[in-house]
């Protein structure tokens, strides 16, 4: 059994790596639960590769959770390296959108001055809890999903007539 985890460990770190980063780049983080689902699809295509042991839905879920967890720890890190380029996107947004809307209250482009986008160690550590769990669960759906259509199929019997030769006894008159 241990060994099997350690078999699970590369394709995890494989798929957390890849979701984790294109979830952490601003634009494509557009679309940062099918970059877990797809990475925890990777791993467990990896994981069905490597693997000389049957494997069950539990083991694509458990790799599944574990590309999650290292989805959310890089997908944080690529977000932290970002953040300045991010800030300046959205001051610029809402000049613009303050530009469009007369309706808006005066100060409105200020609404995201330096004080409401301060990085703090709680926040960071709080993104990082609640993107652990939601990727964990969106991971181990993509594991399921990943082994049910990756897993190796047991050998099917070869189909056509059997024919069973017939004992003399069972002969009827």
């Amino acid at each position: 059994m241990n060994e099997q985890k350690t078999l699970m460990l590369t394709p995890a770190l494989i798929g957390g790596v890849i979701a984790g980063f294109l979830s952490g780049v601003p634009v494509l983080s557009c679309l940062c639960c099918l970059w877990i689902i797809g990475g925890a699809m990777l791993a467990a295509y990896l994981l069905v590769k490597d693997s000389s042991a049957p494997l069950t839905s539990s083991d694509g879920a458990i790799v599944g959770v574990f590309t999650g967890l290292v989805a959310a720890v890089v997908q944080t890190v690529v977000s932290l390296l970002f953040l300045p380029l991010n800030r300046q996107v959205m001051q610029r947004i809402m000049e613009r959108l303050a530009e469009y809307m007369e309706e808006m209250p005066p100060g409105f482009e200020n609404l995201l001055d330096e004080t409401s986008m301060e990085t703090s160690v709680p926040r960071i550590l709080f993104g990082l809890v609640v993107s652990g769990v939601i990727f964990s669960v969106l991971g181990a759906l993509g594991g399921i999903i990943g082994l049910s259509l990756f897993k190796k199929k047991p050998p099917q019997p070869p189909q056509g007539d059997l024919h069973v030769p017939e004992s003399p006894g069972d002969r009827q008159p």
